[in-house]
């Protein structure tokens, strides 16, 4: 059947991969995002296709005033809401003691605000609705396990994972569900942001640097069963909360970590492009 979905962050990386499949699958997809003219180009893209439905739209998720117009539309054009997944996120690399006191405003206002005033306001119109609805969360497995030198997203992704887990409690009566997707390091432009910083030796930690399609593969499954948290892969999520339940673990396990990451940090710089 198809659904009313509406997906921020949708003019790059994992957003735009979940919103062109989504559409391509036949739904009627939103893609929200604030690089307007992005958007726009790849609906018209896509507008030859056979498929769904997709509307591009300029959205700020800082700005409540903006969600509440982008929900309003959706709901006009289309009567119903069934889908809000909260992609869009920020990244500025840089060690605490350096980092400009901007970024502390764009990483929460941009990572965790944004995705509050997208679960409120979309809640608020899905608990009218008698099938109710869900919303999707994308955080990271930063908001498990504090991460030393990408402090900033770590706190606003602790944030999206807390207010996550807090509002999938509160809204369970009203047939609205509240899923929190937390994956490791993933293959974005985000991703490219980090690969020459010594600061996020960290992200590249892991056995490998997830694909968006395996990203987006984990969203469709929580779509279809609707749980409280995901994490990818599973066994990087399980160390996460295994620090996160005994933070001192973390200092010991960091330098061993942080070195594996070194080494496939330099592999990574050496890849073509």
């Amino acid at each position: 059947m198809s659904s009313v979905m509406l997906v921020t962050g949708s003019a790059s990386g994992i957003g735009r991969y979940v919103a062109e499949a989504y559409y391509r699958a036949g739904h009627r997809v939103v893609f929200a995002d604030r690089a307007a003219a992005q958007v726009r180009d790849i609906c018209a893209a896509l507008a030859a296709e056979a498929g769904g439905e997709a509307v591009p739209w300029a959205l700020d998720v800082r700005d409540e005033q903006a969600w509440e117009a982008a929900i309003t539309d959706t709901v006009s054009r289309w009567g119903q809401l069934d889908l809000v997944l909260n992609i869009a996120g920020y990244l500025h690399v840089d060690a605490l003691l350096s980092a400009p006191l901007a970024a502390v405003h764009d990483h929460l206002d941009i990572n965790a605000k944004g995705v509050i005033f997208g679960t409120l306001l979309a809640a608020r119109q899905m608990v009218r609705q008698p099938h109710g609805g869900h919303i999707i969360n994308v955080a990271s497995l930063a908001g498990i396990a504090a991460v030393p030198g990408l402090t900033l997203y770590t706190a606003s992704k602790f944030a999206v994972r807390g207010f996550s887990l807090a509002a999938a409690q509160e809204l369970a009566p009203h047939k609205v569900a509240v899923t929190v997707v937390c994956p490791d390091a993933v293959q974005t432009p985000m991703l490219d942001l980090q690969v020459h910083r010594a600061e996020a030796a960290l992200t590249f930690s892991g056995g490998r640097i997830l694909s968006v399609a395996e990203v987006a593969a984990a969203i469709e499954e929580a779509r279809q069963h609707r749980p409280l948290e995901v994490t990818l892969p599973r066994h990087r999520g399980w160390l996460a909360k295994l620090t996160s339940l005994y933070p001192p673990l973390t200092t010991w396990v960091a330098p061993y970590l942080r070195q594996r990451g070194q080494r496939r940090q330099a592999t990574w710089q050496q890849k073509p492009g």
